[in-house]
């Protein structure tokens, strides 16, 4: 088959968070690496956006977690479901990337598929830890699937799906090594002073039941070295507006300096942090900072994933899942506690020598997840429409390695 002029190439693509907006501008700048007049649309952050990709309507509708609260919004995520469908059905494009959001993707790509539309996934749903049985849906909707951590291509190989570990884009992004003082000098904060980042989520959902915890850790902590300094970043003015009404709240005199985004030079300046589980957890890890995590779901969602015994794995962090030990401490739910929390945090600054053992530890992982992803994605998923043939699950024959 002919390669397809640049001008002709269309992908659609759809994010539903932060995270997944940042791996997919990565993505598409790689692409444009060989393509330059892409035209990508579907469903986009501000940094897809500001790689060039249209957004059919605001990434933040789709953005919702837990059991409980996707029942509360379900007839609105069918409905943009639906109105993605048959807009893709009337523009097909050349492939449909879903990034994360399994639960929104799988099943639109499953449907576009069955049009006879490309598709792939970047981010294997987590059917190592809980909900096995998605895999097979997995198989259904993708043409492709892109693992970011090592140990998912062997499992979903072997239940029949294409997957191919390409190493995590934020991994490549973030150098093996970075500044604390020239951080701290570009955020203004001070260059002696120990520093902790605080990172209370990206959804508002999570703001509302982490905020208060965050705050009165942070108080806690003060109390005990007054001599600390916090950093918060925000992914936009909704949080902004929440976090700094609960500051007035719970603490106006806090000394905390609140940043717009800037996550990562957050991380960079910071000595230790304080983090919602999620991707943000992966991000301290390559950052080598050690953190402490927190994490509250809805109550009804956590007793239906306790009592129906969902979660298969001993670590809801993803940086303790690649370590393969606790090293941040999880408190969760009711264990969320400021008098839980911050003995915690203060270890993280008392204790050097744990200290330099687990930033070794990260260290090492963050080697191991350097594999140029976005490159091998992008090469993969251009070699996927410019061929006819399908690869074979199980096998590794077409598949273009880092």
């Amino acid at each position: 088959m002919d390669r397809p002029e640049p001008k002709s190439l269309v992908i659609g693509l759809v994010a539903n968070e932060p995270s997944g907006d940042q791996l997919g501008a990565l993505l598409i700048r790689a692409i444009r690496t060989r393509y330059p007049d892409v035209q990508c649309i579907g469903v986009a952050g501000p940094r897809m956006q500001a790689a060039g990709c249209q957004t059919l309507f605001e990434m933040e509708r789709l953005a919702v977690m837990g059991l409980t609260e996707v029942l509360a919004h379900l007839p609105e995520l069918l409905g943009l479901r639906r109105r993605l469908e048959e807009y893709f059905i009337a523009h097909p494009p050349a492939v449909f990337i879903g990034i994360d959001a399994p639960d929104f993707n799988l099943g639109l790509e499953a449907r576009l598929r069955a049009r006879g539309i490309k598709t792939v996934h970047l981010v294997s749903p987590t059917v190592w830890a809980w909900r096995p049985g998605r895999v097979n849906q997995i198989r259904r909707a993708v043409d492709r699937l892109f693992c970011l951590f090592p140990f998912e291509e062997s499992f979903l190989r072997q239940h029949g799906v294409p997957a191919l570990y390409i190493g995590h884009p934020l991994a490549d992004e973030i150098p093996l090594s970075v500044d604390r003082q020239q951080a701290r000098a570009a955020l203004g904060l001070p260059l002696a002073a120990p520093i902790i980042a605080l990172l209370p989520g990206s959804r508002l959902s999570e703001l509302s039941s982490l905020a208060r915890p965050f705050i009165e850790t942070a108080r806690l902590c003060l109390a005990s070295r007054p001599e600390l300094r916090f950093v918060v970043p925000l992914v936009n003015e909704r949080l902004r507006a929440y976090w700094v009404a609960e500051l007035r709240r719970l603490d106006p005199n806090l000394p905390a300096t609140l940043l717009d985004g800037q996550s990562h030079t957050a991380l960079a300046a910071a000595d230790a942090v304080l983090t919602a589980s999620g991707t943000a957890t992966l991000e301290a890890l390559l950052f080598k900072r050690p953190m402490v995590v927190a994490y509250r779901l809805h109550p009804l969602t956590y007793h239906l994933v306790k009592g129906l015994r969902l979660i298969k794995v001993p670590y809801v962090a993803m940086a303790n899942l690649l370590v393969g030990q606790a090293l941040a401490p999880e408190f969760l739910q009711d264990a969320c506690r400021p008098e839980r929390l911050a003995p915690a945090l203060l270890a993280h600054l008392n204790e050097p020598e744990r200290v330099a053992m687990i930033q070794a530890e990260y260290q090492r992982v963050h080697a191991l997840l350097r594999r140029d992803a976005a490159a091998t994605a992008a090469q993969n998923i251009l070699a996927l429409i410019e061929s006819e043939t399908d690869l074979a699950p199980g096998s590794q024959g077409s598949w273009i390695k880092a």
